[in-house]
Protein backbone atom coordinates (compact mmCIF):
# COMPACT_ATOMS: atom_id res chain seq x y z
CA UNK A 1 0.00 0.00 0.00
CA UNK A 2 2.75 2.43 1.07
CA UNK A 3 4.53 1.78 -2.45
CA UNK A 4 1.46 2.47 -4.40
CA UNK A 5 0.68 5.42 -2.58
CA UNK A 6 4.12 6.49 -3.08
CA UNK A 7 4.19 6.00 -6.80
CA UNK A 8 0.76 7.70 -7.11
CA UNK A 9 2.31 10.85 -5.70
CA UNK A 10 5.36 11.28 -7.69
CA UNK A 11 2.69 11.06 -10.42
CA UNK A 12 1.19 13.78 -8.88
CA UNK A 13 3.97 16.00 -8.14
CA UNK A 14 4.98 15.85 -11.77
CA UNK A 15 1.87 16.30 -13.12
CA UNK A 16 1.73 19.24 -11.08
CA UNK A 17 4.67 21.09 -12.17
CA UNK A 18 3.73 20.45 -15.57
CA UNK A 19 0.17 22.28 -14.99
CA UNK A 20 2.39 25.08 -13.42
CA UNK A 21 4.58 25.34 -16.08
CA UNK A 22 2.26 27.20 -18.28
CA UNK A 23 3.48 26.31 -21.43
CA UNK A 24 0.81 23.10 -22.11
CA UNK A 25 -1.87 23.77 -24.96
CA UNK A 26 -5.48 24.19 -23.40
CA UNK A 27 -6.72 20.71 -24.70
CA UNK A 28 -3.38 18.76 -23.35
CA UNK A 29 -3.79 20.98 -19.66
CA UNK A 30 -7.55 19.98 -19.82
CA UNK A 31 -7.06 16.38 -20.55
CA UNK A 32 -4.01 16.71 -17.62
CA UNK A 33 -6.73 18.02 -15.12
CA UNK A 34 -8.83 15.16 -15.49
CA UNK A 35 -6.03 12.49 -14.87
CA UNK A 36 -4.69 14.29 -11.79
CA UNK A 37 -8.49 13.82 -10.29
CA UNK A 38 -8.78 10.45 -11.03
CA UNK A 39 -5.61 9.98 -9.14
CA UNK A 40 -6.86 11.39 -6.36
CA UNK A 41 -9.69 10.09 -6.42
CA UNK A 42 -8.64 6.55 -6.91
CA UNK A 43 -5.85 7.14 -4.31
CA UNK A 44 -8.36 8.52 -1.66
CA UNK A 45 -10.78 5.01 -2.31
CA UNK A 46 -7.95 3.02 -1.76
CA UNK A 47 -6.87 4.07 1.52
CA UNK A 48 -10.65 4.10 2.30
CA UNK A 49 -11.32 8.17 2.36
CA UNK A 50 -14.04 10.06 1.87
CA UNK A 51 -14.90 10.26 -2.23
CA UNK A 52 -14.56 14.25 -3.58
CA UNK A 53 -17.74 14.69 -5.80
CA UNK A 54 -16.53 16.78 -8.87
CA UNK A 55 -18.21 18.10 -11.97
CA UNK A 56 -16.75 17.72 -16.07
CA UNK A 57 -14.19 20.05 -15.31
CA UNK A 58 -12.81 17.96 -12.12
CA UNK A 59 -13.54 21.05 -10.10
CA UNK A 60 -14.78 20.32 -6.15
CA UNK A 61 -18.84 20.38 -6.17
CA UNK A 62 -19.89 23.29 -3.78
CA UNK A 63 -23.04 21.87 -2.48
CA UNK A 64 -24.32 25.49 -0.81
CA UNK A 65 -24.76 25.71 -4.04
CA UNK A 66 -25.58 22.79 -6.08
CA UNK A 67 -29.10 20.28 -5.57
CA UNK A 68 -29.13 17.62 -3.49
CA UNK A 69 -30.01 15.25 -6.55
CA UNK A 70 -27.51 16.83 -8.47
CA UNK A 71 -24.91 15.62 -6.13
CA UNK A 72 -26.21 12.85 -5.54
CA UNK A 73 -26.09 12.14 -9.77
CA UNK A 74 -22.41 13.07 -9.62
CA UNK A 75 -21.81 10.57 -6.83
CA UNK A 76 -23.02 7.75 -8.35
CA UNK A 77 -20.79 8.89 -11.79
CA UNK A 78 -17.23 9.29 -9.82
CA UNK A 79 -18.26 6.02 -7.38
CA UNK A 80 -19.00 3.89 -11.20
CA UNK A 81 -15.39 5.33 -12.33
CA UNK A 82 -13.38 4.43 -9.58
CA UNK A 83 -14.94 0.98 -9.35
CA UNK A 84 -13.66 0.80 -12.93
CA UNK A 85 -11.13 2.07 -11.97
CA UNK A 86 -10.22 -0.79 -9.90
CA UNK A 87 -11.50 -3.40 -11.79
CA UNK A 88 -8.99 -2.50 -14.92
CA UNK A 89 -6.16 -2.66 -12.28
CA UNK A 90 -7.32 -5.95 -10.45
CA UNK A 91 -7.39 -6.99 -14.41
CA UNK A 92 -4.12 -5.72 -15.25
CA UNK A 93 -2.39 -7.35 -12.42
CA UNK A 94 -4.11 -10.97 -13.15
CA UNK A 95 -2.84 -10.03 -16.92
CA UNK A 96 0.32 -10.19 -15.75
CA UNK A 97 0.27 -12.85 -13.22
CA UNK A 98 -0.89 -15.06 -15.69
CA UNK A 99 1.64 -14.35 -18.49
CA UNK A 100 4.81 -14.45 -15.76
CA UNK A 101 3.29 -17.88 -14.76
CA UNK A 102 3.07 -18.45 -18.38
CA UNK A 103 6.64 -17.45 -19.29
CA UNK A 104 7.60 -19.22 -16.06
CA UNK A 105 6.48 -23.06 -16.97
CA UNK A 106 7.75 -22.27 -21.12
CA UNK A 107 11.49 -21.21 -20.55
CA UNK A 108 14.43 -22.47 -18.02
CA UNK A 109 13.73 -20.71 -14.79
CA UNK A 110 17.32 -20.99 -13.49
CA UNK A 111 20.98 -22.19 -14.93
CA UNK A 112 23.39 -24.06 -12.59
CA UNK A 113 27.17 -22.64 -13.42
CA UNK A 114 30.54 -25.20 -12.91
CA UNK A 115 33.84 -24.17 -13.01
CA UNK A 116 36.18 -27.10 -12.05
CA UNK A 117 39.61 -25.48 -10.36
CA UNK A 118 41.32 -28.68 -9.85
CA UNK A 119 40.81 -32.33 -9.60
CA UNK A 120 42.55 -34.04 -6.14
CA UNK A 121 42.54 -37.56 -6.85
CA UNK A 122 45.19 -40.33 -7.18
CA UNK A 123 44.47 -41.79 -10.42
CA UNK A 124 47.84 -43.09 -11.83
CA UNK A 125 46.29 -42.99 -15.31
CA UNK A 126 44.50 -40.76 -17.89
CA UNK A 127 40.74 -40.14 -16.71
CA UNK A 128 37.76 -39.07 -17.67
CA UNK A 129 35.60 -36.37 -15.32
CA UNK A 130 32.04 -36.24 -15.88
CA UNK A 131 30.03 -34.26 -14.01
CA UNK A 132 25.88 -34.35 -14.29
CA UNK A 133 22.91 -33.60 -11.86
CA UNK A 134 20.84 -36.52 -10.27
CA UNK A 135 18.21 -36.76 -8.71
CA UNK A 136 18.35 -39.23 -6.18
CA UNK A 137 14.11 -39.88 -5.28
CA UNK A 138 13.70 -40.90 -8.72
CA UNK A 139 17.18 -42.47 -8.96
CA UNK A 140 18.28 -41.33 -12.19
CA UNK A 141 20.28 -38.47 -13.74
CA UNK A 142 18.09 -35.40 -15.22
CA UNK A 143 21.09 -33.50 -17.61
CA UNK A 144 23.92 -34.40 -19.77
CA UNK A 145 27.47 -34.81 -18.53
CA UNK A 146 30.17 -32.52 -18.69
CA UNK A 147 33.31 -33.86 -19.87
CA UNK A 148 36.51 -33.52 -19.18
CA UNK A 149 39.48 -35.14 -20.04
CA UNK A 150 42.30 -35.50 -17.40
CA UNK A 151 46.02 -36.64 -17.89
CA UNK A 152 48.02 -38.42 -15.51
CA UNK A 153 50.29 -35.80 -14.97
CA UNK A 154 47.59 -34.11 -12.94
CA UNK A 155 46.56 -31.26 -15.73
CA UNK A 156 43.82 -31.13 -18.55
CA UNK A 157 44.56 -32.81 -21.29
CA UNK A 158 43.82 -30.18 -23.75
CA UNK A 159 46.17 -27.95 -21.87
CA UNK A 160 44.53 -24.89 -23.63
CA UNK A 161 41.40 -24.99 -21.64
CA UNK A 162 43.55 -24.95 -18.48
CA UNK A 163 41.75 -22.63 -15.72
CA UNK A 164 38.86 -22.14 -18.36
CA UNK A 165 36.95 -25.42 -17.22
CA UNK A 166 33.16 -23.75 -17.04
CA UNK A 167 29.82 -25.29 -18.09
CA UNK A 168 26.91 -24.32 -17.72
CA UNK A 169 23.84 -26.21 -16.63
CA UNK A 170 21.16 -24.64 -18.82
CA UNK A 171 17.83 -27.28 -18.95
CA UNK A 172 16.55 -26.65 -15.93
CA UNK A 173 12.89 -25.52 -15.75
CA UNK A 174 9.91 -25.72 -13.52
CA UNK A 175 9.54 -29.51 -13.09
CA UNK A 176 13.19 -29.27 -12.08
CA UNK A 177 12.38 -26.24 -9.44
CA UNK A 178 9.39 -28.73 -8.01
CA UNK A 179 12.16 -32.06 -7.44
CA UNK A 180 12.51 -32.40 -3.26
CA UNK A 181 16.15 -32.65 -3.77
CA UNK A 182 18.78 -32.45 -7.01
CA UNK A 183 22.26 -33.85 -6.90
CA UNK A 184 25.57 -33.03 -8.47
CA UNK A 185 27.12 -36.12 -9.45
CA UNK A 186 31.00 -36.24 -10.12
CA UNK A 187 32.46 -39.57 -11.74
CA UNK A 188 35.99 -40.22 -12.45
CA UNK A 189 36.25 -43.57 -14.65
CA UNK A 190 40.13 -44.41 -15.46
CA UNK A 191 41.46 -45.06 -19.13
CA UNK A 192 44.14 -47.19 -19.33
CA UNK A 193 45.16 -50.56 -18.30
CA UNK A 194 43.11 -53.60 -16.96
CA UNK A 195 45.03 -52.99 -13.40
CA UNK A 196 47.57 -50.69 -12.16
CA UNK A 197 49.88 -53.36 -11.29
CA UNK A 198 50.12 -54.98 -14.44
CA UNK A 199 53.54 -55.12 -15.89
CA UNK A 200 53.57 -58.16 -17.57
CA UNK A 201 54.23 -56.63 -21.11
CA UNK A 202 52.28 -59.99 -23.05
CA UNK A 203 48.88 -58.98 -20.54
CA UNK A 204 49.67 -54.97 -21.05
CA UNK A 205 46.83 -53.78 -22.28
CA UNK A 206 45.42 -49.87 -22.71
CA UNK A 207 42.34 -47.68 -22.90
CA UNK A 208 39.99 -49.65 -21.24
CA UNK A 209 37.53 -47.57 -19.27
CA UNK A 210 37.27 -48.67 -15.51
CA UNK A 211 35.39 -46.91 -12.96
CA UNK A 212 37.30 -45.68 -10.21
CA UNK A 213 35.27 -43.18 -7.94
CA UNK A 214 32.16 -40.75 -7.72
CA UNK A 215 31.42 -37.85 -4.92
CA UNK A 216 27.74 -36.14 -4.99
CA UNK A 217 26.80 -33.03 -3.53
CA UNK A 218 23.38 -32.13 -2.65
CA UNK A 219 22.62 -28.27 -4.89
CA UNK A 220 18.82 -28.04 -3.86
Amino acid sequence: MFRSVRHMIYDLIEWRSQILSGTLPQDELKELKKKVTAKIDYGNRILDLDLVVRDEDGNILDPEQTSTISLFRAHEIASKQVEERLQEEKSQKQNIDINRQAKFAATPSFALFVNLKNVVCKIGEDAEVLMSLYDPLESKFISENYLVRWSSCGLPKDIDRLHNLRAVFTDLGSKDLKREKISFVCQIVRVGRMELRDNNTRKLTSGLRRPFGVAGKFVC
